[in-house]
């Protein structure tokens, strides 16, 4: 896959997604006590099993306390690739923050 391609400016959080999925990042990740897993495939991934390919941050239009981001993550172990959806600032979840903190952490040392 060409890295050039994540780069992009989709547009909106849904088109990024759209864009991304048309990438292969297929994969709709959630947290589950400090891992990533993946409820169509029933995978679960430790810190040390991914990584965030891209980042992608939107703030709403009308309402800028509306903030999210969007991870591009890829697992060579696993063979998948997917998303994950986080608010910042304000609309930050604490449970991600953490993980992605990890996973900053844990690419920092290599």
């Amino acid at each position: 896959m060409n890295n050039e391609n994540l780069n992009e400016d989709f547009g909106t959080l849904s088109e990024t997604i759209n864009g991304l999925v048309k990438l292969g990042y297929t994969h709709d990740f959630n947290i589950k006590d400090e891992c990533l897993i993946c409820n169509r495939t029933n995978i679960t991934l430790s810190p040390d099993d991914f990584k965030i390919d891209h980042v992608y941050r939107f703030e709403g239009d009308s309402d800028p306390e509306y903030q999210s981001i969007l991870y591009a993550i890829s697992s060579s172990k696993f063979q998948v690739k997917g998303t994950l959806v986080n608010g910042y600032g304000t609309s930050s979840d604490e449970v991600t923050t953490k993980l992605i903190e990890k996973l900053n952490t844990h690419n920092n040392q290599n």
